[in-house]
């Protein structure tokens, strides 16, 4: 199963988020390495929100990212959730 986890930032996020960047890169890295995130990046024109994509037996993966994400814990994201998505076409898409 896939999952989306959306973040919605502040206003100057972009701005704000270099001094964190390097550790939610690091933390980003690791969670693609175990096989759990797919694919992530901002939401352009506006940079208001971000989507990553995740890989799992349930939202646990994406849920505990979000909780460690020095982007949330420093105030970056004013909310973040998880949505479950039913993928039924391309690469490692799990059809019902």
């Amino acid at each position: 199963m896939h999952y989306l986890l959306f973040y919605d930032v502040v206003d100057d996020y972009v701005a704000r988020r270099a001094q964190f960047r390097d550790a939610h890169l690091k933390l980003a890295r690791q969670a693609y390495e175990r096989g759990e995130l797919v694919l992530a990046g901002a939401l352009a024109d506006p940079v208001d929100a971000a989507v990553l994509i995740f890989r799992g037996r349930d939202a646990q993966a994406a849920e505990a990212f979000a909780r460690a994400d020095p982007y949330v814990t420093s105030g970056l994201v004013t909310k973040w959730r998880v949505r479950k998505w039913t993928t039924v076409v391309g690469d490692g898409a799990s059809p019902p």
